[in-house]
Parts: C-alpha cells; sequence; structure tokens
C-alpha cells in the first residue's frame, strides 16, 4: 500500500474544484466522489490500498477547500454530474470510471446512466438512487424547499469553541462515524472562526430539493448503465434495509460489515472495500 498524494486544483471555468491525486500516472482513470457533507478525505484510507488505479478524490462543490456556488445558485444533482464531466475534460480522459460512495454513488450512477460511453467501471458505497417521490408531493415539496430557502439567509452556522467538540458533533452526525473518520473529515472540512471552529461546507448544502425523481425516473438511470458494476451494501448502512430495491439493480453486489462510513471508519473496513474493489477492477 502507498500513501502517496498529490494536493491539487482544478479550474473548470465556472468553479474551482479541489481534489487528491493517488496512484501511478499510468493508472486506470478514476474519478472518486464522496457523500453528503464529507471531502476527499472520505477515501484517505481506501484509495492508497487500490491498486494500479490513477483515483482523482474530488472536495465536490460546497465541500472542503473547492468552491462554493455563486449566490443564487445551489446544488443540484444535474450540476455535480457536469462538474464531473469537466473535471474529467480537465484531466484530458475520455473515458473513466467512478467510485462514489453515497451521495457520491447517486451522482455515478445518474452521470453513467447519462452517458454511458463516458464511464468504464462503476464502483459504489452504499448508494444507489437519490430520495423518491411521487408526484402528488412536487407542489408540497417545492413550497417547503422555497420557504427553506428564505429561512437560510437569517440562520448562522454553528461554531464550535474547540477542535474536539467539533469533531464530535460530527461523529453525532445524521450519520454516525467513528472518532478517526470524524477527524480524518476535520482536516479538511474545518476552519478557525471567531469563537473557535466551524465546518466549510456550503450551508445550503443542508437545504430540501425542490424536486424528486419518481422511482421510474431514477430506475432508468440504472437500466441504461452499459459498464460493470459493484456496489457494497454495509451491512449497518443505509442500503441494507432497502432490500426490494437491492433486487431489481442489475449490479454486482457485496455486503460487508460496518456502518454506512465502513470504509473510512477504521482499518479493517477500508481493507475489506479494497480487497472487494481490487478484485472488481482485476489490476493485478
Amino acid at each position: 500500500m502507498s500513501s502517496e498524494m498529490e494536493e491539487v486544483r482544478l479550474n473548470l471555468g465556472h468553479i474551482e474544484l479541489a481534489a487528491h491525486l493517488f496512484g501511478p500516472a499510468d493508472g486506470l482513470p478514476v474519478i472518486a466522489l464522496h457523500g453528503w457533507l464529507d471531502n476527499a478525505n472520505s477515501f484517505s484510507r481506501l484509495a492508497p490500498r487500490l491498486k494500479g488505479l490513477r483515483i482523482l478524490a474530488l472536495d465536490l462543490a460546497g465541500h472542503g477547500h473547492s468552491d462554493h456556488r455563486p449566490a443564487g445558485a445551489g446544488y443540484a444533482l444535474a450540476d455535480y454530474a457536469h462538474d464531473v464531466l469537466r473535471v474529467a475534460e480537465q484531466m484530458g480522459w475520455a473515458h473513466f470510471a467512478l467510485l462514489g460512495h453515497s451521495l457520491g454513488a447517486i451522482i455515478s450512477v445518474l452521470l453513467a446512466g447519462s452517458l454511458p460511453e463516458r464511464v468504464t467501471r462503476l464502483a459504489l458505497i452504499d448508494g444507489v438512487i437519490p430520495p423518491t417521490s411521487g408526484p402528488q408531493d412536487a407542489a408540497e415539496r417545492m413550497g417547503m424547499a422555497l420557504q427553506a430557502q428564505l429561512r437560510l439567509d437569517s440562520k448562522r452556522k454553528a461554531v464550535h469553541p474547540t477542535l474536539d467538540q467539533a469533531i464530535e458533533a460530527r461523529m453525532k452526525g445524521l450519520v454516525a462515524v467513528s472518532r478517526e473518520a470524524a477527524e480524518l473529515l476535520a482536516q479538511r472540512g474545518l476552519m478557525p472562526v471567531p469563537g473557535g471552529f466551524s465546518w466549510r461546507s456550503d450551508s445550503r448544502l443542508t437545504l430540501p430539493s425542490p424536486t424528486r425523481l419518481n422511482e421510474a425516473q431514477a430506475m432508468s438511470f440504472v437500466q441504461r448503465i452499459a459498464c460493470p458494476a459493484k456496489l457494497v451494501v454495509a451491512a449497518e448502512g443505509m442500503l441494507a434495509r432497502h432490500g426490494t430495491l437491492l433486487e431489481q439493480l442489475p449490479f454486482e453486489r457485496e455486503q460487508l460489515p460496518g456502518g454506512h462510513h465502513l470504509h473510512l471508519n477504521d482499518e479493517a473496513g477500508a481493507t475489506l472495500v479494497a480487497d472487494c474493489f481490487n478484485r472488481f477492477f482485476g489490476i493485478p
């Protein structure tokens, strides 16, 4: 396992993103996409264990050291997918694999289904399609999202007096993580502010989506994927309880012990996920 990593920045014209670059220069091109409110350090345990891959682990827009979107803009899934394509152009990668966790897995599925000719392999960790809803909920959801957007102007980010308190807050977040995982995410996600520390992530990331796909629309992306795909399901994660959805997926699937961040929470989990994906990519 090599831990060599290069910090890079990519100017996409409309936004500048930060990233970590791992692996040999002649390795198989892979773009790695982290989960909601995480950052590129999500792959700091996993990426060095993957063999023969040139992995570009992004800070998605609004996360980590990447720029926030301009005032008035939002964080739609299609905009993330567009960013990834711009990144591929910057890297000179006409074809590339995607490695995604949670939100990053969702973006990966949408992109691989939209442009199946561009994506060579799909490696997913505890995420597949976005949350769905029926058409009868569309107007109510839009109203809820618009009101939340207006209220955001009067809200201030939480300030944690100490670094340790900020890390503990991340450990107890909507999706709990280990202390080690929280510390790794904090290295890239925290910034000093008057009175302590605050998370760098854009507050607009917490806004509800004004629209959602219905289940048939979401599954249409899955059905168009043409490349080999491998899904790691965390036994104590978010997908394990969605057996009906999992049975509909035409992907190779493997369930591993651990929570939603099993690839980051500890060395044992990272090793299990790496062993799984090294077999999937098939590079000796």
